[in-house]
């Protein structure tokens, strides 16, 4: 036995020589081209990926609530997503534009604009997908819809706007936490999914979460937290 390790150990010293000698040419070796880049890496970046496990619920309630949030999450984000890249659009835009008069006029046509793609399909909601929708903006943008409002129009507009909203009790003030709401995680835990399954086309949110942290500390029913 003494003989065989010896052997063994004198084969992986040789093994390690060997690979000392030739590094400097392996890694001139293995290098990869993607198609239509003639830059060549020596490394491939891949996506993050999550494993799933599978969805457990106390009782037949708390599945169905679950259930339905979906369904109304998976309505509502395509809305969101297409608010948060208009926004972006419309502030690359705004960087080239020097004078205000012109910056407020282009403002004023992107905010007709975006109510002109929205405003026919979103009175179609209902009061807890507009909710789940005000959250999404948050997650997309970091801005509540009040404080994009009031950015695009004006205060006054953005307090209307926010009082026409309380009277469907709608807040438009509303923020996004999945580390601190069970609700806003549950939203995540389904956007997370989908995007997993191709469900949704994949919009990283601007803010600062870990989604695979988040699992561990709600695995537990939020009742259990502190």
């Amino acid at each position: 036995m003494l003989r065989y390790y010896t052997v063994l150990f004198l084969m992986l010293i040789g093994v390690s020589g060997f690979s000392q000698e030739t590094e400097k040419d392996s890694v001139q070796d293995y290098y990869v081209r993607f198609e239509g880049d003639s830059i060549l890496y020596s490394s491939i970046a891949l996506d993050e990926v999550y494993l799933f496990g599978n969805l457990e619920f106390e009782n037949r309630k708390e599945k169905l609530r679950y259930y339905i949030l979906r369904r109304k999450t998976l309505k509502v984000y395509p809305y969101a997503k297409l608010a948060a890249e208009r926004l972006e659009e419309m502030n690359d835009s705004l960087v080239k534009i020097k004078k205000r008069r012109h910056r407020k006029k282009y403002t004023k046509t992107v905010q007709k604009y975006v109510e002109g793609e929205f405003s026919d399909e979103l009175k179609k909601l209902t009061r807890t997908e507009g909710q789940i929708l005000i959250k999404l903006i948050y997650r997309q943008t970091g801005k509540t819809a009040f404080d994009l409002v009031k950015e695009l129009r004006n205060g006054w507009r953005a307090f209307w706007y926010n009082t026409t909203a309380k009277a469907f009790k709608i807040s438009i003030k509303e923020e996004f936490h999945p580390e601190r709401i069970h609700e806003d995680y549950l939203i995540e835990d389904i956007l997370q999914r989908a995007f997993a399954s191709n469900k949704l086309q994949r919009q990283e949110s601007v803010l600062d979460y870990d989604y695979a942290q988040l699992s561990n500390k709600w695995k537990k029913p939020p009742a259990e937290k502190n």
